[in-house]
């Protein structure tokens, strides 16, 4: 690629990241500045474009910038903890538990890896896949799937490990970027399957209101998928009949689904059962490496995958705890195109204090915070952590324009997977919430009112109908008096529940209409005016949709 071209594709990063000093207008600029840019991002911008200008070198860049960012945050900047060197120390005692998960998972998932790949369940695969471009495509949902219940990055080096076998270990770098857009789309709706939707979970967030990402990130999954899939089978076809004679070994697949289960253990009962202390200890890194250790004795890991794994680990950890240093101290006031701006950012910034921030304020509808944070990082490798794990397999995804290129699909998928959820839901923003609550307990309280939503609607509409008889019982005893041939004033008012009849009705205090002869309306337990039994069932069904979504408080048992 010649020189200018590069220059060009820079200066489209450097607006790109000009979004970020963006979203710090909303504090007071830290002296100095540039134009009201806070020094802090400048230094932060130069290190992603020098680090997508030389692939090549992406560690002594990421390495470099922190360096830089840490001297200039102790001499001119103060970190939110402190100044100078006892500012950057209390900085790094509130980071490490996070820099320490992070990093015990890429290391555990790579020997994870390491251990599938020479299970041979990659090589058996085939069998399974279709042999044509649609091959990929099922691949890609495969990753979806693994991934709504795994961590990403997991599911990511699961995907990269198939893809080598099935691929002739020639995989495209768009197909590359879509296995880690698939990875983190398939997490994007679910509260275990990325730390971004975990944190919305412990913080409060109904897992309900996260789920709603799934109508956006099924939607991209589609848009990508298709062209990643027919890039992969023009590049490298799939192929079509597995090796002859495969043996499994099934106690690395014994081992490979210990250190997940303990993993998805861990993570959901420290952060439903002891919220309050799960930010003080690296227990889901810890866990992956006890049981990895003790399956030790069954299977030895590929220790030599580790200096590797090593190398991309700190190369990102640089990169995150660089980005927790900017003065990043309030978003822009919450609505839908803020919502979708922050995918983008999240694409060169870490998307864990961009969520923490919008937790903080407020104001957001979640499925699209869940889905813009945790799907906007597949654009650049280096977004996600997912990305950064893939590219320690396959290092020529370390070329930030190779992927933005090869990965065009991506992009495009995010936006109008975006737009498709805004067109099915609209912008909903959910009330600030004020104290965390457990999902599981909202679940319960739900299942406990609600078995069946049909049951009940039905049970409400036939109580209502004999109440309805009950009233009317008189007039229909004189009308069977007076015979066949006179029309009673209640056939009038049957004619209007039918929406048929005279328009002569007269309107009620609140300004509905009131039916003649018929029941005074009255206010159900959902705190609107009914009139027939159909208004009370949809009363009753939209009052059930609003608390499943924890808008409203549980609706009274009569």
């Amino acid at each position: 690629m010649s020189r200018a071209r590069r220059w060009r594709i820079a200066t489209v990063l450097l607006c790109a990241l000009s979004l970020l000093p963006a979203l710090a207008l909303g504090a007071p600029a830290e002296p100095p500045a540039i134009a009201g840019i806070p020094i802090d991002f400048i230094l932060f911008a130069v290190t992603l474009v020098g680090i997508a200008l030389f692939h090549h070198h992406t560690l002594p860049i990421a390495l470099a910038g922190l360096i830089v960012i840490s001297l200039y945050k102790m001499g001119f900047s103060p970190f939110p903890e402190g100044t100078g060197v006892r500012g950057w120390w209390q900085h790094l005692a509130h980071e490490w538990v996070m820099l320490t998960n992070l990093l015990g998972l890429l290391l555990g998932f790579a020997l994870l890896s390491k251990h599938f790949e020479t299970s041979r369940v990659p090589e058996w695969l085939p069998k399974l896949l279709p042999d044509d471009w649609k091959g990929g495509l099922v691949l890609l949902l495969m990753i979806f799937v693994l991934s709504s219940f795994l961590d990403n990055i997991a599911a990511a080096l699961i995907g990269g490990t198939i893809a080598a076998a099935v691929f002739h270990r020639k995989v495209h770098i768009g197909y590359l970027a879509a296995i880690v857009a698939a990875s983190n789309a398939g997490g994007s709706g679910s509260v275990v399957g990325d730390t971004t939707t975990t944190m919305m979970w412990i913080d409060g967030v109904n897992p309900l209101q996260v789920l709603e990402a799934y109508i956006a990130a099924l939607a991209a999954m589609l848009i990508f998928g298709v062209p990643a899939s027919i890039q992969q089978q023009r590049y490298s076809p799939i192929t079509r009949n597995p090796p002859v004679g495969v043996v499994v070994d099934w106690v690395r697949v014994f081992i490979v689904a210990v250190i997940l289960i303990a993993a998805i253990v861990v993570n959901v009962v420290v952060n439903v059962r002891f919220n309050e202390v799960s930010d003080k200890f690296p227990f889901i890194g810890t866990a992956v490496w006890v049981a990895l250790l003790a399956c030790v004795p069954l299977r030895r890991p590929a220790w030599e995958e580790l200096p590797n794994a090593f190398k991309g680990s700190i190369f990102l950890l640089s990169l995150v705890l660089a980005a927790s240093m900017m003065p990043l101290q309030k978003l822009p006031d919450a609505s839908w195109h803020v919502a979708m701006g922050l995918g983008f950012v999240s694409a060169v910034f870490d998307n864990i204090p961009l969520t923490a921030l919008a937790l903080k304020q407020g104001g957001y509808d979640w499925g699209f915070l869940a889905y813009a944070v945790g799907f906007g990082g597949s654009m650049i490798w280096f977004g996600s952590s997912a990305g950064v794990a893939l590219s320690n397999m396959y290092p020529e995804a370390k070329d930030a324009i190779a992927w933005v290129r090869g990965g065009w699909h991506i992009a495009v998928a995010y936006v109008i997977g975006f737009f498709v959820m805004l067109a099915v839901l609209g912008w909903f923003p959910q009330p600030k919430h004020q104290a965390p609550s457990s999902a599981v307990k909202s679940a319960a309280v739900v299942s406990e009112i609600a078995p069946s939503v049909g049951q009940l609607t039905q049970g409400r509409m036939d109580r209502a109908r004999r109440l309805n008889c009950r009233a009317h019982a008189p007039n229909n005893r004189a009308r069977s008096a007076s015979g066949h041939g006179e029309r009673t004033s209640d056939d009038g008012a049957n004619d209007s529940l039918r929406g048929r009849g005279s328009s002569d009705r007269a309107p009620t205090h609140d300004g509905r209409l009131a039916i003649p002869n018929s029941p005074v309306p009255r206010r159900s337990p959902y705190g609107v005016a009914v009139h027939t039994p159909r208004e009370a069932a949809v009363a009753q069904f939209q009052h059930l949709h609003k608390f499943a979504l924890g808008l409203v408080p549980a609706p009274s048992r009569r």
